[in-house]
């Protein structure tokens, strides 16, 4: 799944235009953070921490992975979690018998980061190419 299929363009704030959907502002905060993610995914990777990255975004404080990029310190709308494919098997967001499934669906982590995104309504993941 890409970023561009959880916006719903046609019916994002019809009762407020001028109010960005967060995923916009995601999107966005993606393109600055871009070369840190990639530089944490493959330091991850050749220390042989995991060999399936994954990064947590989220607006709210959350309890998954190692802050990585705080939305306060750099003025931004998202904040990112570094964490592994491990540790949310661990934590029973992936359940141990669809981690294989898992792992066929996930991309090339040189070119795409796999993201976790929490917002209000739920939580989903999204792979999103590095810039």
């Amino acid at each position: 799944m890409e970023i561009k299929d959880l916006l719903d363009q046609e019916n994002s704030n019809k009762e407020n235009p001028k109010q960005e959907n967060p995923l916009q502002s995601l999107e966005a905060d993606l393109k600055m953070y871009s070369d840190s993610i990639k530089e944490v995914s493959l330091e991850i990777m050749v220390e042989g921490l995991s060999s399936y990255p994954l990064f947590v975004a989220h607006q709210h404080e959350v309890k998954l992975g190692e802050p990585i990029l705080d939305r306060n310190e750099l003025n931004t709308g998202w904040s990112i979690h570094a964490s592994t494919i491990e540790e949310f098997v661990e934590k029973g967001i992936i359940h141990p018998d669809k981690k294989e499934k898992f792992i066929k669906q996930y991309k090339n982590a040189r070119d795409f980061m796999c993201l976790f995104v929490i917002v209000p309504e739920g939580a989903n993941f999204v792979f999103y190419p590095y810039q």
